[in-house]
């Protein structure tokens, strides 16, 4: 099992909009591919800056080639959508780790 991980960087005034456009936009179209599961949204407590956030979007996915399958198939037209949504206010990278124990 792995474990594909975004964090974002969202500027303080889009934060509540962010949050709400992943539970209503992204996580649904996210899913539909049946590819990742388990999603879940955490708040980043370390390095917090006074004008921004910083958020983690975490997902299950069985192995490598499901997230590219995703990617290439659902993943990439998000992140489009993200940048035409957010602009410059939203930076996100990514993360994929595996579960150990």
């Amino acid at each position: 099992m792995l474990i594909y991980n975004t964090t974002f960087h969202v500027e303080m005034a889009d934060a509540r909009n962010f949050v709400i456009w992943l539970h209503e936009c992204y996580i649904p179209e996210a899913e539909k591919s049946g590819e990742l599961s388990n999603p879940r949204i955490l708040r980043i407590l370390s390095h917090k800056e006074q004008d921004s956030e910083c958020f983690s979007l975490q997902w299950e996915v069985e192995d490598s080639a499901a997230l590219h399958r995703w990617h290439t198939q659902v993943g990439a037209h998000l992140n489009e959508e993200l940048k035409r949504t957010f602009k410059d206010k939203v930076i996100g990278f990514p993360t994929l780790m595996e579960v150990i124990a």
